[in-house]
């Protein structure tokens, strides 16, 4: 009987780890992406009236990538966002493809509080956000 006691409170610890360890991915992820949110709503203010072309009779805003890349990582350094994720990284794809949406791919290493062979000791996370400004009257 005490041989069965220990196998369920051994299997009970380790599936305890298992959950707290997604807990806190999922929680870490909703988290960077509300960051990856927020800097793309900055992003996608980096037009300026000049760039404004008029297609289709309505005013549509012009977006940089560079100009997208730069307000990025503003936002990133005023928030103070690397202090708050391990290892943040702005992707590749953070810009504007098409001059219209702003795009912005963010990455990080989630550390769970617990570490074992089911749970990693790092656990990179990379999340995508557009947003689009649209002029109306």
């Amino acid at each position: 009987m005490l041989v069965l006691l220990i196998g369920f409170v051994l299997l009970s610890l380790l599936i305890l780890t298992v959950v707290m360890g997604a807990s806190t991915v999922y929680v870490e992820r909703k988290k960077l992406l509300s960051v990856a949110d927020g800097a793309a709503l900055a992003a996608a203010d980096t037009f300026a009236l000049a760039d404004v072309e008029a297609d289709s009779g309505a005013p549509v805003p012009s977006l940089d990538s560079g100009s997208v890349r730069g307000s990025v990582l503003r936002y990133l350094s005023e928030t103070d966002a690397y202090g708050r994720f391990d290892q943040l990284t702005v992707g590749g794809g953070t810009g504007s493809p098409e001059r219209r949406t702003a795009h912005v791919e963010l990455s990080a290493v989630v550390r769970p509080p617990l570490v074992n062979f089911l749970v990693p000791a790092g656990i990179p996370v990379t999340v995508s956000s557009d947003a689009r400004s649209e002029l109306r009257r």
